[in-house]
């Protein structure tokens, strides 16, 4: 008789497989140019060779195929930015940037898709402002931890300097990697990394980068 518990285990394996290609194959399609209001469940379901029937047994929707896609992406960016602390100093800070541009430019049709449906998805819109959350959250206990060691001055309000890092540098990034090319990378680091030194950190200034 075979065994039910492999039995369980491979049909497990099959549905992760499946739900494998048809993320893959979103992804694909978006990264070859097609925009998300563009891209239906039948065009994502032949190019990943399964029936449409079958794309609804993984997701209840594009909306939640998005989000999925959007979770690892998120998840990776924080990782990066969450290792640097002011005691890390300014080129830390502008090499944690570089990471971060590469990786929203190595996702940027993903990227672009999130902020096309934010606009009339309310749902996904939702979902990407909770997701800045834990970025604007990290951002206001290092305000407040430099601010309690008299590094920072106190006038500066930690919520609204965060909103304006997380918020506006999401919304720099994605603007910057869908416009320009790899070459203006740097650059675009080190000016969002002076932006939160000098503009929010308050540190004194000093000479130009070499």
């Amino acid at each position: 008789m075979p065994s039910i518990t492999r039995s369980r285990s491979g049909s497990t394996e099959r549905r992760r497989a499946v739900e494998e290609q048809i993320l893959d194959t979103a992804s694909r399609l978006l990264a070859e140019g097609t925009s998300f209001t563009a891209l239906g469940v039948q065009h994502i379901a032949s190019q990943a060779g399964i029936a449409r029937s079958t794309f609804y047994l993984y997701f209840a929707d594009k909306t939640e195929l998005l989000i999925r896609l959007a979770d690892s992406l998120n998840a990776t960016s924080f990782d990066i930015a969450s290792t640097w602390h002011p005691g890390n100093g300014l080129e830390r800070l502008a090499g944690t940037f570089a990471d971060v541009v590469a990786n929203y430019r190595a996702q940027s049709a993903l990227l672009a898709a999130i902020h096309e449906a934010s606009v009339y998805d309310r749902s996904i819109r939702e979902f990407w402002n909770t997701r800045l959350e834990p970025f604007r959250d990290n951002a206001r206990k290092l305000i407040a931890s430099e601010q309690k060691a008299n590094r920072t001055p106190p006038g500066i309000d930690p919520d609204a300097a965060a909103r304006i890092m997380v918020d506006g540098g999401d919304g720099f990034l994605l603007r910057h990697v869908g416009g320009t090319d790899s070459t203006a990378d740097d650059t675009a680091a080190w000016q969002l990394a002076t932006t939160w030194w000098y503009g929010i950190f308050r540190r004194p200034t000093r000479p130009a980068r070499p």
